[in-house]
């Protein structure tokens, strides 16, 4: 299974079922995701240090 298969799957069974959980979801958005994402490794590097990186991207 490549990784572009599983991202679309994930998003695919996401939307359905959040549309299927909340009404307004249906009637306002037209879709709940761009067919964008992004996929990447971080070698050896610890997951606290990733962890890091993400929080400090948010104050980017």
């Amino acid at each position: 299974m490549t990784p572009q298969l599983i991202v679309n799957q994930m998003k695919g069974y996401t939307s359905h079922v959040l549309r299927e959980r909340h009404d307004w979801l249906r009637s306002r958005l037209p879709t709940l995701w761009t067919r964008s994402y992004y996929i990447g490794s971080a070698g050896v590097v610890s997951q606290e240090t990733i962890m890091k990186y993400i929080e400090n991207q948010k104050n980017v």
